[in-house]
């Protein structure tokens, strides 16, 4: 089936496009939409502008909306807008996504999608958290975190690249403080820099990082594509 998919550039939108590959899909096109600022409940904020070069590194054309306001009714209309665009010039019939559990972004996409005639693809709903992270190092892809809003994650893990061994902190963790450790209910945000999707690796050049003692950003101002390792 030829799909467009709504991507953040964060580790589940780009596995989600990984699975849906692997089941036999093709990836017509990535929908990025760039809401107004952290606000918003239905999309992903920090770097998302960096999505343009993942996008050239997956070799996938992308359509990009930006947005003056976090409304969410505003925010379905140019999602819409994006995907008539993407009906148009690739000929989508569906759309994947990398949601997990939070039913307030699935039952939106989901409404999106049927009012458009199009199939929804949703290849990581339900799974396991820990074995969802652990496949995730496994498979190669490598990602940082760069923001964090929960209690028990402090600023030593922003811009931190997550291995296996901090998966297992991150699942114990989750557990002490109980919040999910896939991030889910937007307990952290992430961005991918490598994984088998991508022909070239994102180096980040320059950063900041920004800290109030409960909630962090790590920013991302400058970066580029190099050869893989």
């Amino acid at each position: 089936m030829k799909l467009g998919s709504l991507f953040s550039g964060g580790k589940d939108s780009t596995f989600a496009i990984y699975k849906a590959k692997s089941e036999g899909h093709d990836i017509s096109c990535l929908v990025t939409v760039f809401p107004k600022s952290e606000e918003s409940h239905l999309l992903h904020h920090p770097n998302i502008w960096l999505t343009v070069l993942q996008a050239k590194a997956m070799n996938i054309p992308q359509i990009t909306v930006g947005l003056d306001s976090d409304d969410t009714q505003i925010e379905i209309d140019n999602l819409k807008k994006a995907l008539k665009t993407a009906k148009e010039q690739f000929g989508i019939e569906g759309v994947v996504h990398g949601g997990i559990r939070s039913e307030f972004q699935k039952n939106h996409f989901e409404t999106i999608c049927r009012s458009m005639n199009l199939d929804m693809i949703a290849p990581l709903w339900n799974v396991n958290e820990a074995s969802y992270l652990y496949e995730l190092v496994h498979s190669g892809f490598q990602f940082i975190v760069t923001s964090v809003t929960a209690e028990g994650l402090d600023d030593s893990w922003l811009g931190k690249e997550i291995t296996a061994p901090d998966v297992e902190k991150l699942i114990a963790i989750s557990s002490k403080f109980g919040f999910n450790a896939s991030f889910e209910g937007g307990e952290a945000e992430t961005f991918v820099v490598s994984c088998p999707l991508f022909s070239e690796r994102i180096k980040i050049v320059k950063s900041n990082q920004m800290w109030d003692g409960y909630r962090g950003r790590f920013e991302i101002t400058e970066a580029v594509l190099e050869e893989q390792c």
